[in-house]
Formats: structure tokens, C-alpha cells, sequence
């Protein structure tokens, strides 16, 4: 069976978004907005939330600040994802993961295609995973924000998703 098992509670999770931009400020930082809505009518709880430049180092600290929180859960990141120059998230978050979700990419891709259809190639969207908390990089526009948490993020951060969803695997990502 694929979708929401409604016979389930659902679990709540903490989420810390960060929006990386040169040009945005809290004031008119429309996806940030877009993902603070859409993280609470989800049933989730904001964690943080954090707007920052282009800089690899800033960024880096702190996404590492969120992992190294055990009140943090997941960490959402909207912009810094494209081809320029000052595209950099991929490259201040990519070392912290212990594990890729390359699948992310993939199927953000695919939804992308729907809406945006070949320019979805210039995105690097991706995902991983450190210290038990699920990272997602998101490109800055209103719409790559509403495809990669409408149609996959939400979904996986969702207990009663079926046939699986990352929330089940979540107490067992520090085995050992």
C-alpha cells in the first residue's frame, strides 16, 4: 500500500531551516515563509531558523551547530544550490554527512521535471544524514520550496507513510 496510514499518530519532529542568500533578508524571505508554514500545518515543530550569505564557512558552522543539537532533527536549506559562482551550499554541507541520500536528488529531480522540465538539471539539490539528523538542500525559488517539501520531504518525515518513511529508521541511525 502507498500513502498515509490515517490509523496512525503521527510523530512530530524538530526542524531547523535555513535559507542561504545574498539578496534576502527575514523580511522578504519568501521561502523561508513558504517553509515555516508548511513545517508547522505539517504537524512539526520549528526548531530554528536562520537566513545567512553565501559563505561556505558560515553555512558550515551552522549546519554543524544543528547536527551536534540533540533538539534538532532535521535541517531544511532553501537556496545556494544552482551553478554560479555563489552557489556553495552543496559544498559547506556535503562534508558533514556521514551517509548521501542520493535518492533525494534523483526523485527532487523528477518532481522538478513536472514543473520546471529540463531546467531541473541545473539544480544540486541533495541530502544526507549526520549525527542522527536528516539534512535536505533545497533550491531558493517558491517553487523548488513547495515541489521538495509538498512531494517528497514531507511525505518521508511522516510516520504513517507507507510503504516506508525516514522516521522509522530515525532511532537506528547510529547503530553500530
Amino acid at each position: 500500500m502507498h500513502g498515509i496510514n490515517e490509523k496512525l499518530d503521527q510523530i512530530s519532529v524538530r526542524i531547523a531551516i535555513l535559507v542561504v542568500s545574498d539578496t534576502r533578508t527575514l523580511a522578504n524571505d519568501t521561502s523561508g515563509d513558504l517553509l515555516e508554514q508548511r513545517v508547522k500545518v505539517s504537524g512539526h515543530e520549528l526548531a530554528d531558523r536562520k537566513l545567512l550569505r553565501d559563505d561556505i564557512l558560515d553555512i558550515r558552522a551552522q549546519v554543524k551547530a544543528w547536527i551536534d543539537d540533540p533538539k534538532i532533527d532535521v535541517v531544511v536549506s532553501s537556496g545556494g544550490t544552482g551553478l554560479t559562482g555563489r552557489d556553495i551550499t552543496p559544498e559547506a554541507i556535503t562534508p558533514l554527512f556521514e551517509k548521501t541520500i542520493d535518492g533525494f536528488a534523483h526523485v527532487m529531480h523528477m518532481v522538478s521535471f513536472q514543473s520546471v522540465g529540463v531546467s531541473t538539471m541545473q539544480s544540486r539539490a541533495c541530502a544526507g544524514v549526520a549525527n542522527s539528523t536528516f539534512i535536505f538542500a533545497l533550491p531558493g525559488s517558491n517553487g523548488a520550496v513547495k515541489d521538495g517539501w509538498d512531494k517528497i520531504i514531507s511525505l518521508q518525515l511522516d510516520n504513517r507513510h507507507r510503504p516506508c518513511n525516514l522516521l522509522e529508521i530515525m532511532p537506528r541511525l547510529n547503530e553500530k
